[in-house]
């Protein structure tokens, strides 16, 4: 891999990313690109971000057959198939179906990289293979949006930081410590804040699940055609 230093790598708030014009990985881990990772790894064919819970229900209406996941403000929204929860769609049969996903953070945050030459979507399930695709890809080094990052309360994204710190590392060939990275991601404020979202909004094992460090081992990008911003799965299937 690269040896580039960390300081051509780059860290934004989802409003500071707007006109970055190099590659962009967008880090969720609690818990949207972790949701959209076991999404893939149960089957689906290609998800669909957009920004709004509006959106997201107009797309499933306009798209027969199209389910619909994430959250608003960390709840399952009213006629949303799946809340933010990657052990219910771990648990779901979603072969070859498609999904738009929506989520308050997450999704908004990759959405906001407008400018970008190449968006990859990204959590701790999929760490290495994300770093893998950056340097794949010969474009340098990469700007990470920090999607918790919230801007009246700069403790929030912490969890996002260092995920996405940790696939900085794997994309420069360091040493990686993956059991530390998952105990702060299970330890933080974000993962104690989701727990207690309560049941049909979070499964109880859904950070046991977010802090599975490299499960699969593809990375997801995001494409734009004629129906929207399109995520898909490149590489294994884990």
């Amino acid at each position: 891999m690269t040896t580039q230093s960390e300081a051509d790598a780059r860290y934004f708030a989802a409003w500071e990313v707007t006109e970055f014009a190099g590659p962009v990985v967008a880090i969720d881990v609690i818990r949207a690109f972790t949701t959209s990772a076991y999404a893939f790894a149960s089957g689906v064919r290609a998800i669909y971000l957009v920004a709004s819970v509006a959106e997201a229900l107009e797309f499933k209406a306009r798209h027969p057959g199209v389910l619909a996941m994430g959250e608003d403000r960390g709840l399952r929204p009213d006629g949303f198939d799946f809340s933010n929860s990657p052990v219910a769609v771990a648990e779901a049969d979603l072969r070859g179906r498609t999904l738009v996903q929506r989520t308050s953070a997450g999704t908004r945050g990759a959405l906001a990289a407008r400018n970008a030459s190449r968006v990859w979507c990204a959590s701790l399930v999929c760490a290495s293979a994300t770093a893998r695709a950056v340097v794949a890809s010969n474009l340098g080094a990469p700007g990470y949006v920090i999607t918790g990052r919230v801007a009246d309360r700069p403790e929030y994204g912490d969890d996002d930081l260092v995920v996405a710190r940790f696939i900085e590392q794997a994309r420069r060939g360091l040493a990686l410590d993956p059991e530390r990275v998952a105990r702060e991601v299970a330890q933080s404020d974000e993962a104690r804040r989701t727990l207690s979202l309560g049941p049909g909004h979070v499964h109880p094992s859904d950070i046991a699940y977010a802090t599975r460090v490299d499960a699969f081992d593809f990375a997801m990008a995001l494409q734009r055609d004629s129906d929207g911003s399109r995520l898909v799965a490149i590489g294994g299937r884990g």
